[in-house]
Protein backbone atom coordinates (compact mmCIF):
# COMPACT_ATOMS: atom_id res chain seq x y z
CA UNK A 1 0.00 0.00 0.00
CA UNK A 2 1.46 3.41 -0.66
CA UNK A 3 1.14 6.02 2.21
CA UNK A 4 -0.28 9.50 1.09
CA UNK A 5 2.87 10.99 2.03
CA UNK A 6 4.48 9.48 -1.30
CA UNK A 7 1.33 11.38 -3.46
CA UNK A 8 1.92 14.39 -1.42
CA UNK A 9 5.06 14.72 -1.89
CA UNK A 10 5.08 13.64 -6.09
CA UNK A 11 2.22 16.03 -6.22
CA UNK A 12 2.83 18.68 -3.55
CA UNK A 13 -0.72 21.41 -3.09
CA UNK A 14 1.71 24.31 -4.87
CA UNK A 15 2.89 22.42 -7.93
CA UNK A 16 4.66 25.71 -9.02
CA UNK A 17 6.03 26.51 -5.77
CA UNK A 18 7.49 23.13 -5.06
CA UNK A 19 9.21 22.78 -8.53
CA UNK A 20 10.88 25.89 -7.89
CA UNK A 21 11.54 24.61 -4.03
CA UNK A 22 13.24 21.49 -5.52
CA UNK A 23 16.18 24.26 -6.92
CA UNK A 24 15.91 26.50 -3.98
CA UNK A 25 16.46 24.11 -1.31
CA UNK A 26 19.83 22.92 -2.77
CA UNK A 27 21.33 26.42 -1.07
CA UNK A 28 20.69 25.26 2.55
CA UNK A 29 22.71 21.74 2.03
CA UNK A 30 25.25 23.49 -0.06
CA UNK A 31 26.04 26.24 2.16
CA UNK A 32 26.80 23.55 4.89
CA UNK A 33 28.92 21.41 2.52
CA UNK A 34 31.57 24.67 1.87
CA UNK A 35 33.18 24.64 5.57
CA UNK A 36 33.24 20.48 5.74
CA UNK A 37 35.28 20.64 2.03
CA UNK A 38 37.24 23.80 2.42
CA UNK A 39 36.29 25.56 -0.57
CA UNK A 40 35.27 28.57 0.77
CA UNK A 41 36.81 28.50 4.57
CA UNK A 42 38.78 31.58 4.22
CA UNK A 43 35.04 33.44 4.38
CA UNK A 44 33.08 30.73 6.45
CA UNK A 45 29.42 32.32 7.34
CA UNK A 46 29.71 33.11 10.77
CA UNK A 47 26.66 31.81 12.66
CA UNK A 48 26.97 34.10 15.21
CA UNK A 49 26.87 37.23 12.51
CA UNK A 50 23.59 39.03 11.83
CA UNK A 51 21.26 36.44 9.85
CA UNK A 52 21.36 38.83 6.96
CA UNK A 53 24.77 38.48 6.75
CA UNK A 54 25.25 34.89 7.13
CA UNK A 55 22.47 34.23 4.27
CA UNK A 56 24.62 36.51 1.85
CA UNK A 57 27.92 34.87 2.84
CA UNK A 58 26.27 31.44 2.26
CA UNK A 59 24.62 31.98 -0.85
CA UNK A 60 28.14 33.73 -2.37
CA UNK A 61 30.17 30.57 -1.19
CA UNK A 62 27.87 28.34 -2.95
CA UNK A 63 28.22 30.03 -6.44
CA UNK A 64 31.80 29.47 -5.82
CA UNK A 65 31.46 26.19 -5.15
CA UNK A 66 28.88 25.43 -8.16
CA UNK A 67 31.66 26.82 -10.63
CA UNK A 68 34.79 25.14 -9.36
CA UNK A 69 33.18 21.68 -8.83
CA UNK A 70 31.79 19.23 -11.34
CA UNK A 71 30.50 16.64 -8.78
CA UNK A 72 28.59 18.71 -6.61
CA UNK A 73 26.82 20.05 -9.60
CA UNK A 74 25.97 16.81 -10.60
CA UNK A 75 23.83 16.43 -7.99
CA UNK A 76 25.38 13.27 -6.53
CA UNK A 77 23.38 12.52 -3.80
CA UNK A 78 26.69 10.84 -2.01
CA UNK A 79 28.22 14.34 -2.18
CA UNK A 80 24.68 15.59 -0.76
CA UNK A 81 24.72 12.92 2.15
CA UNK A 82 28.12 14.02 3.16
CA UNK A 83 27.31 17.71 3.24
CA UNK A 84 24.50 17.31 5.78
CA UNK A 85 25.87 14.53 7.46
CA UNK A 86 29.06 16.68 8.32
CA UNK A 87 27.94 20.15 8.79
CA UNK A 88 24.77 20.75 8.11
CA UNK A 89 24.09 21.76 12.32
CA UNK A 90 25.71 24.71 12.18
CA UNK A 91 23.48 26.24 9.70
CA UNK A 92 20.27 24.25 9.81
CA UNK A 93 18.43 22.78 12.89
CA UNK A 94 16.81 19.55 11.90
CA UNK A 95 14.95 18.61 14.99
CA UNK A 96 13.66 22.33 15.13
CA UNK A 97 12.17 21.61 11.44
CA UNK A 98 11.05 18.03 12.37
CA UNK A 99 9.23 18.87 15.74
CA UNK A 100 7.42 22.25 14.13
CA UNK A 101 6.49 19.98 11.06
CA UNK A 102 5.04 17.06 13.03
CA UNK A 103 2.92 19.45 15.36
CA UNK A 104 1.15 17.02 17.99
CA UNK A 105 2.75 13.95 16.77
CA UNK A 106 6.34 15.18 18.18
CA UNK A 107 4.33 15.85 21.80
CA UNK A 108 3.58 12.81 21.81
CA UNK A 109 6.96 10.84 20.36
CA UNK A 110 9.28 8.64 22.81
CA UNK A 111 12.56 10.08 22.43
CA UNK A 112 13.56 7.25 20.52
CA UNK A 113 10.48 8.14 18.24
CA UNK A 114 11.52 11.69 17.85
CA UNK A 115 15.27 10.33 17.14
CA UNK A 116 13.95 8.26 14.34
CA UNK A 117 11.46 10.89 12.54
CA UNK A 118 14.23 13.31 12.44
CA UNK A 119 16.58 10.81 10.61
CA UNK A 120 14.03 10.08 8.47
CA UNK A 121 12.56 13.33 7.75
CA UNK A 122 16.57 14.28 6.96
CA UNK A 123 16.64 11.69 4.71
CA UNK A 124 13.60 11.96 2.87
CA UNK A 125 14.49 15.81 2.35
CA UNK A 126 18.14 14.79 0.93
CA UNK A 127 16.96 12.58 -1.48
CA UNK A 128 14.03 14.63 -2.58
CA UNK A 129 15.82 17.83 -2.93
CA UNK A 130 19.73 16.55 -3.41
CA UNK A 131 19.21 15.90 -7.28
CA UNK A 132 18.26 19.99 -7.64
CA UNK A 133 22.11 21.07 -7.32
CA UNK A 134 22.56 20.24 -10.94
CA UNK A 135 19.59 22.57 -11.92
CA UNK A 136 21.64 25.92 -10.19
CA UNK A 137 23.42 27.24 -12.56
CA UNK A 138 26.64 29.40 -11.98
CA UNK A 139 24.70 32.47 -13.24
CA UNK A 140 22.49 32.09 -10.43
CA UNK A 141 22.60 34.74 -7.93
CA UNK A 142 21.05 35.88 -4.22
CA UNK A 143 19.84 39.61 -3.94
CA UNK A 144 19.12 40.42 -0.36
CA UNK A 145 15.95 42.25 0.31
CA UNK A 146 16.28 45.03 3.24
CA UNK A 147 16.64 43.45 6.22
CA UNK A 148 14.59 44.51 9.63
CA UNK A 149 13.90 43.20 13.30
CA UNK A 150 13.65 44.50 16.73
CA UNK A 151 16.80 44.79 18.64
CA UNK A 152 16.77 41.35 20.47
CA UNK A 153 15.03 39.68 18.42
CA UNK A 154 15.48 36.20 18.77
CA UNK A 155 13.61 34.63 16.03
CA UNK A 156 13.56 36.62 12.29
CA UNK A 157 12.87 36.30 8.58
CA UNK A 158 15.81 37.27 6.00
CA UNK A 159 14.26 37.86 2.51
CA UNK A 160 15.70 37.44 -0.45
CA UNK A 161 15.57 37.13 -4.08
CA UNK A 162 17.17 34.58 -6.54
CA UNK A 163 17.45 34.68 -10.07
CA UNK A 164 20.03 31.99 -11.63
CA UNK A 165 20.16 33.18 -15.52
CA UNK A 166 17.02 30.81 -16.98
CA UNK A 167 14.11 31.58 -14.80
CA UNK A 168 11.84 34.56 -13.66
CA UNK A 169 13.40 35.76 -9.75
CA UNK A 170 11.86 33.99 -6.92
CA UNK A 171 11.42 35.60 -3.48
CA UNK A 172 12.87 32.93 -0.76
CA UNK A 173 12.42 33.49 2.69
CA UNK A 174 14.61 32.27 5.41
CA UNK A 175 13.43 32.05 8.72
CA UNK A 176 15.86 31.78 11.59
CA UNK A 177 16.13 31.13 15.23
CA UNK A 178 18.83 32.17 17.59
CA UNK A 179 20.69 29.94 19.38
CA UNK A 180 23.76 30.03 22.04
CA UNK A 181 25.38 28.48 18.95
CA UNK A 182 24.51 31.56 16.85
CA UNK A 183 21.57 31.88 14.08
CA UNK A 184 20.25 28.70 12.57
CA UNK A 185 17.69 28.21 9.55
CA UNK A 186 14.84 26.09 10.45
CA UNK A 187 12.32 27.27 7.49
CA UNK A 188 11.90 28.31 3.77
CA UNK A 189 8.92 30.16 2.38
CA UNK A 190 8.90 30.20 -1.38
CA UNK A 191 6.24 32.10 -3.50
CA UNK A 192 4.42 31.88 -0.17
CA UNK A 193 4.54 28.71 0.82
CA UNK A 194 6.36 28.01 4.18
CA UNK A 195 8.12 24.77 3.72
CA UNK A 196 6.91 23.41 7.53
CA UNK A 197 3.21 24.10 6.87
CA UNK A 198 3.33 22.09 4.13
CA UNK A 199 4.81 19.02 5.34
CA UNK A 200 2.78 19.92 8.47
CA UNK A 201 -0.61 19.30 6.59
CA UNK A 202 0.76 16.12 4.80
CA UNK A 203 1.83 14.27 8.03
CA UNK A 204 -1.49 15.53 10.08
CA UNK A 205 -3.77 13.15 8.28
CA UNK A 206 -0.94 10.53 8.25
CA UNK A 207 -0.78 11.00 12.21
CA UNK A 208 -4.86 10.96 12.47
CA UNK A 209 -5.08 7.71 11.04
CA UNK A 210 -1.75 5.45 11.74
CA UNK A 211 0.08 7.64 14.85
CA UNK A 212 3.83 8.59 15.59
CA UNK A 213 4.67 5.14 14.14
CA UNK A 214 2.70 5.58 10.78
CA UNK A 215 4.77 8.91 10.45
CA UNK A 216 7.75 7.10 11.02
CA UNK A 217 6.80 3.86 8.40
CA UNK A 218 5.50 6.50 5.55
CA UNK A 219 8.81 8.20 5.70
CA UNK A 220 10.91 5.04 5.72
CA UNK A 221 8.77 3.83 2.83
CA UNK A 222 9.20 6.55 1.07
CA UNK A 223 13.03 6.64 1.69
CA UNK A 224 13.10 3.00 0.04
CA UNK A 225 11.08 3.66 -2.76
CA UNK A 226 13.72 6.99 -3.59
CA UNK A 227 16.80 4.67 -2.88
CA UNK A 228 15.63 1.94 -5.14
CA UNK A 229 14.88 4.42 -8.25
CA UNK A 230 17.96 6.21 -7.98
Amino acid sequence: MEFPIARAIRRPAHAVAARRLSWLSAWLLLAAWLLAMGIARAAAPDPMAPPNELIQQAANNVLEAIRKDQELKSGSLDRVNQAVDELILPYVDFETTTRLAAGRAWRSATPEQRQRLVQEFRNMLVRTYGGAVSNITPQARVDMKPFRAEPGATDVVVRTMVSDGQREPVQVDYRLEKTPNGWKIYDLNVLGVWFIQNYRNQFSSIVARDGVEGLIRALSDRNQQMKMNR
